[in-house]
């Protein structure tokens, strides 16, 4: 009976909130309501979810599911919250593999790609300035921070030159910002 509670409690959260912070307001009132865990309980739970790789939900799906009911628990809340996402991509690749070889449809795919690519590289250009610049305050930009563009020019280098996996890559740049950055 607890993993399907487990189950609907997280298929509940994965539908109703929209990932990320929005998930701590309705996991905290589904666990608290149903008295697996205490409020402090949770939001140790919540502290550790963000601090681990992966998504917040997932994780908090996995704590709360195997202090609640062992492997399977964490199992089912984890399936439970991952269930939302799941029928959307499955129902959206049903429907893009049905239109296949529709002339509107590869227009529409045409059109999100420059799109994709657009919010990427918008998004590594915030990133860039927040990484490679001291803000002094407003919108001036006070300081260079060299030695973190030289880390991601030498890291850059060696994926592309070497062709370097993505986890080789970070470590690299870990290490290398240990000791420089």
């Amino acid at each position: 009976m607890i993993l399907i509670q487990l189950f609907l409690s997280f298929m509940k959260i994965g539908f109703f909130s929209f990932g990320g912070l929005t998930m701590i307001p309705v996991i905290n009132d589904e666990v608290l309501a149903h008295g697996w865990m205490t409020a402090d309980e949770v939001m140790d739970i919540v502290a550790v979810a963000e601090m681990t790789p992966g998504s917040l939900g997932i994780n908090c799906a996995t704590f709360v599911g195997l202090r609640a009911a062992g492997i399977m628990g964490a199992f089912s809340a984890s399936i439970g919250v991952m269930m939302p996402s799941l029928t959307l991509c499955m129902a959206a690749a049903h429907f893009i593999l049905k239109l296949k070889g529709n002339t509107m449809m590869e227009r529409i795919m045409r059109g999100i790609r420059p799109v994709s690519m657009g919010m990427l590289l918008a998004t590594a250009l915030t990133l860039s300035l927040t990484t490679f610049f001291s803000p002094a305050g407003g919108y001036e930009l006070a300081g260079i921070r060299w030695n973190l563009i030289c880390i991601a020019g030498i890291c850059g280098f060696f994926m592309f030159r070497f062709k370097l996996s993505i986890p080789k890559t970070i470590l690299m740049a870990a290490i290398l910002g240990f000791f420089w950055g």
